[in-house]
């Protein structure tokens, strides 16, 4: 059986394959020519990131695919219509979790210390101006502070993680979950665990100093207008998880009333194009959808995903 990697796949995970017997073709296809190349290599099953569309076009055209696996999110990929023709539809749900919660807090604590403004200051005027931008980047500690985080999944239990460990408040909310408990294991093999009751979306948005987002793709956005009207004014605001959460023209308004101090994004509304006034926007702390892109999670991702093909293939 072939495997198509669109966006490659870690050599450990492509030797892992090809001991069960399965041949590895890792190679960027263009989408139009995507089509003709699965059916003209008799690929088995394809894996890919962000930048490949499995639609149900392509879906109905190359009858002989039989798994398609995913790295990110599904925006690009019909996975109910992929399913109901009796594909396999895998993806990793744990693997890039801590790689994602770690964005989180890189944005967040550099947020709360301006090095998102220093950054971009201090080659500028460093070197003449040096005490009035230590006067203007006094921050805030993150400890005793509250974060609302909405959803839980793998993700949103490493972000709390990390924040109970900087002995910040943590607060759920959640529509299907009513309680949560977390385990925290340290490097000496001692443990404490923490019990959370979620709460509704309006509480947190009042209760919160910074919110992180965890959540899948939704009809309409998760914040809005309305709900910025609800939060406390100065918040810090990080989306590491989808860029379509967020109505960005509200959170550029939201901004400049003072409503929102600064946000941290990983994910946009029209990616690879992003919003310029997002771009251009001095209180956001900005990466290119990068929140699984450690080494560590890549090749933890690959892994899950051969282990999978093996198992649903090499019957």
């Amino acid at each position: 059986m072939k495997i198509l990697a669109t966006e490659g796949i870690s050599k450990n995970a492509e030797i892992a394959l090809q001991k069960a017997g399965f041949e590895v073709i890792s190679a960027e296809i263009e989408q139009n020519q995507l089509e003709n190349y699965i059916i003209n290599n008799s690929i088995d099953a394809i894996l890919v990131g962000n930048n490949t569309q499995i639609q149900q076009e392509l879906i109905d055209a190359c009858y002989n695919l039989k798994l398609i696996g995913y790295k990110n999110n599904t925006d690009n990929i019909d996975v109910q219509y992929a399913k109901d023709q009796g594909l396999h539809v895998i993806n990793t749900s744990d693997a890039s979790a801590n790689s994602v919660a770690e964005l989180v807090f890189a944005h967040l604590l550099g947020l709360a210390r301006n090095l998102h403004q220093s950054n971009r200051e201090m080659p500028l005027e460093g070197d003449f101006n040096f005490k009035g931008l230590k006067e203007s980047f006094t921050g805030n500690e993150l400890r005793g502070k509250t974060i609302g985080i909405i959803g839980i999944n793998t993700e949103a239990i490493a972000t709390a993680k990390i924040a109970l460990g900087l002995g910040m408040n943590v607060i759920f909310s959640n529509d299907e979950l009513k309680s949560i408990t977390i385990s925290i294991e340290f490097f000496d093999g001692q443990g404490v665990e923490f019990s959370f009751n979620t709460i509704s979306l309006n509480e947190l948005l009042s209760k919160s100093n910074f919110i992180s987002l965890h959540i899948k793709q939704q009809d309409d956005y998760i914040i809005g207008v309305n709900e910025f009207e609800r939060m406390k004014n100065g918040i810090g605001i990080i989306n590491c998880s989808n860029g379509k959460l967020i109505d960005e023209i509200a959170l550029i308004n939201a901004i400049e009333d003072g409503k929102v101090k600064y946000a941290g994004l990983d994910v946009f509304e029209n990616e690879p194009t992003p919003n310029i006034q997002l771009l251009m926007n001095p209180n956001l702390s900005l990466s290119p959808n990068i929140a699984s892109s450690t080494f560590e999670a890549k090749e933890q991702i690959d892994m899950e995903l051969a282990n999978k093909i093996i198992e649903l293939l090499n019957e």
